[in-house]
């Protein structure tokens, strides 16, 4: 596959809205997992064209107007991996929610009974038939980007719409739509609940 690969610095360049896109596929990478420690580096964004938009932000002042406008436009469906993670990092440092959302590991459990392993990696395996490395997932994103840096990031997108449209499918096949919908309801909530450093299911006794 040929990847159309750019790295922006600190935002989308102006003219990039997708606009003309009724979905896209979004990823972030970040130093850690650490909300407070470790800071935001990169948001990934794929059409689905086998393209693959790297936004290196600034982390002095996460100033990325022309980002959060993509992110915040309600018309277009953002398609995440393990989005609770990624919203919880652009919430707390670009200061905005992102607006209709869908994640491919809720809709991967819901769907993928059959399978304990719903990390990225495994859906591409099975749907794209594509075997690709995780090797650079604990890598730093904080400075100079290296050749296989990007092309890691890239395959965290450019493979998202067809894995969601084939999880889609299963859930409407074996009646698990509806239950995906809510869930996906609940997110924004997760998230909060995660930045309030509620991590533990607040339903457990």
């Amino acid at each position: 596959m040929n990847k159309d690969i750019k790295l922006h610095q600190k935002d989308l360049p102006d003219g990039i809205d997708f606009n003309n896109s009724d979905r896209i596929a979004c990823d972030c990478e970040f130093n850690g997992l650490n909300f407070d420690r470790d800071r935001l580096c990169l948001v990934q964004i794929s059409s689905g064209n086998n393209d693959a938009h790297i936004i290196q932000l600034n982390r002095e002042n996460y100033n990325a107007p022309n980002l959060k406008k993509v992110l915040t436009n309600k018309n277009i469906k953002k398609i995440f991996h393990f989005a609770r993670a990624d919203l919880a990092f652009i919430k707390k440092y670009l200061h905005v929610d992102v607006e209709n959302v869908e994640c491919t590991k809720i809709a991967s459990k819901l769907a993928r009974s059959y399978s304990s392993n719903h990390g990225l990696k495994d859906l591409i395996k099975e749907f794209i038939g594509t075997d690709i490395s995780k090797q650079l997932q604990n890598s730093d994103f904080g400075g100079k980007l290296t050749e296989k840096q990007l092309n890691y990031c890239a395959n965290d997108v450019i493979y998202l719409h067809k894995i969601y449209d084939d999880l889609i499918k299963i859930l409407t096949r074996e009646e698990r739509i509806d239950l995906y919908n809510n869930a996906i309801k609940f997110i924004k909530t997760r998230v909060d609940l995660d930045l309030a450093e509620f991590s533990e299911d607040i339903w457990a006794h």
